[in-house]
């Protein structure tokens, strides 16, 4: 390594060294609370019990969870995980066994990742919108032997048919409850009886399979090395620490999680807040009314979100959102899907510079994230590298495209995932990962996500990126949501569809919305055909469901 190199790389960890400072991580504590903190960290290493037993040494009586139950502080939450933990134990549960979980976001789901951490089982997150059939074929694939759910879900593990001999407990009996067959225990009938003893370490830390968007078709597990470091790649602790120079994070400080706490964003949303001893709002369905009240009754200030739901929450108009106090937020920290329209300068303007947005996948980590700054600039982009991340995009002939040109994009970092739980994994080119996403640089080193590499559409012989149709229809002041896709055409190949959301009150004409396409894009991109909808099916992270768009069904949407 060169002086400038090095050079270079000290002033990153100096900065990355402050970064950490500002959070409030480095404050000095009381002697004998850092002594249990290193316990804690010693004791549960890199899984998720690490973050709770260190907040439960350092700040006890801090609230950490509030959601429909009420509140509950880091030491209860502790307490708590290792009687669940033990009684699990009592019932044959351990390292080896995967373990299941098919909850909606609130502290039953933080409860049973926690107790399962502390067992070293291997955990499967589940898809709360799951149909029976998908929830079968997906705890026969990832070999789940127990089962943990909400009581809401009885009825779809009952028709998936699991069989009598898996250990089913219930995390959460709040909500509609559908009838069931089952007896299972809940968690509250086992915390009761079990010591609340720290359980013996387990003899190695279990793994995390989170399942991918499944947008295509049924979601893929992903698992990844609790290793920070792959050979060949660039540090995975940079990368991750890095984000803490960009996005003002602070200890402490109330945390909204809406995104889906199954899904790649809501988990590091979690477990972040866990780490700075924040206190952790939830909610099981997001509702955008629901949310502006929450931000404002428990001073929110960092707000873990997917698109969609600010462009919820823009919708209910300036009146509604006026009766609520949002000027806390200082963090609205968005994944999951890329931003449409002008969504990031329509929230700013209307809560202030807070935007931060991450561009990243459930294979790959994160890879990008667009500060205000960049937003406010280039509202489409997904922003500069991350520390310790390197891209190149590549041809169909896998070498680099020219400079300014779209490609797709590859990732090597020390954060990619370790392949499929079923097998494959995604394409690598010279030790670099592909995303399957296409993309393209522009000024001051900013990435731009032009859609997935299997959503182009070659109509005519011309290629159209649908995302960048969909952009357009979205500056139309009768449009709220729109989503592109290509149909089968005897005389093109394929032909583009547009399925659009219409604003309040308004009746938009398609052949109105094809020439306002028309006037912004070439004519090969303007839509054959312009459809009308109450509302664009999407899964519980946020992300549209091509499929069900072309076959007229519905899935749940992102709130539910």
């Amino acid at each position: 390594m060169g002086i400038s190199q090095r050079l270079a790389s000290a002033g990153e960890s100096i900065a990355t060294i402050r970064a950490v400072a500002r959070t409030g991580l480095l404050n000095p504590m009381r002697p004998d609370r850092f002594v249990r903190m290193a316990k804690g960290a010693r004791l549960w290493g890199t899984s998720a019990a690490a973050p709770v037993a260190m907040s439960a040494a350092r700040h006890p009586r801090r609230i950490a969870i509030i959601d429909a139950a009420g509140s509950v502080d880091w030491a209860t939450l502790d307490g708590r995980t290792n009687a669940l933990a033990n009684a699990l134990a009592g019932r044959g549960l351990g390292g080896g066994d995967v373990v299941g979980i098919l909850c909606r976001n609130h502290r039953g789901f933080v409860e049973a990742l926690v107790a399962a951490a502390k067992l070293g089982a291997d955990v499967v997150l589940l898809n709360t919108g799951f149909a029976a059939p998908q929830l079968a074929e997906v705890v026969e694939r990832e070999g789940v032997t127990a089962l943990v759910h909400d009581a809401s879900f009885d009825a779809v593990v009952d028709d998936a048919g699991l069989g009598a001999e898996m250990p089913r407990f219930v995390a959460w009996t709040m909500g509609p409850a559908a009838s069931s067959s089952t007896t299972a225990p809940s968690f509250d009938d086992l915390a009761a009886t079990a010591s609340t003893q720290v359980p013996p370490k387990p003899s190695s830390t279990g793994e995390v399979t989170i399942l991918s968007s499944g947008t295509t078709g049924t979601p893929k597990g992903a698992r990844r090395s609790s290793a920070t470091e792959k050979e060949g790649g660039g540090d995975g602790l940079a990368s991750q620490l890095g984000v803490l120079t960009r996005v003002p994070l602070r200890c402490g400080d109330p945390t909204l999680v809406s995104a889906p706490l199954f899904h790649t964003w809501g988990l590091s949303g979690l477990l972040t807040a866990a780490l700075m001893s924040s206190p952790v709002v939830l909610r099981e369905r997001f509702d955008a009314t629901d949310a502006v009240a929450a931000i404002d009754e428990h001073r929110v200030g960092t707000f873990i979100a997917v698109p969609v739901m600010l462009q919820r929450i823009l919708e209910l108009g300036d009146e509604v959102r006026a009766a609520h106090d949002l000027s806390t937020l200082h963090v609205v920290f968005l994944s999951g899907s890329a931003l449409p329209g002008e969504l990031a300068t329509r929230w700013m303007d209307a809560t202030g510079d807070n935007l931060y947005n991450l561009y990243g996948s459930t294979e790959v980590a994160a890879v990008t994230l667009a500060s205000p700054d960049d937003l406010r600039a280039s509202p489409h982009t997904a922003g500069p590298m991350l520390p310790g991340i390197d891209v190149r995009l590549l041809g169909d002939d896998d070498r680099e495209v020219t400079p300014g040109e779209p490609g797709r994009i590859f990732v090597r970092s020390g954060m990619v995932f370790d392949g499929y739980t079923g097998g494959g994994s995604k394409p690598v080119v010279d030790g670099y990962m592909g995303t399957g996403d296409v993309g393209r640089f522009g000024d001051a080193a900013r990435l731009y996500v032009e859609g997935r590499e299997d959503d182009m559409v070659i109509s005519g012989g011309e290629n159209v990126v649908p995302q960048e149709v969909e952009d357009v229809l979205l500056q139309h002041t009768d449009v709220v949501d729109a989503a592109v896709v290509g149909v089968p055409d005897e005389a093109f190949g394929q032909r583009l569809v547009a399925y659009v959301v219409a604003a309040s009150g308004a009746h938009p004409d398609p052949d109105v919305l094809r020439a306002w396409v028309r006037e912004n894009l070439a004519n090969y991109k303007v839509p054959r055909d312009v459809v009308l909808l109450d509302r664009l099916p999407r899964n519980p992270t946020g992300k549209v469901l091509p499929r069900n768009l072309v076959s007229g069904t519905s899935d749940a949407p992102a709130e539910d």
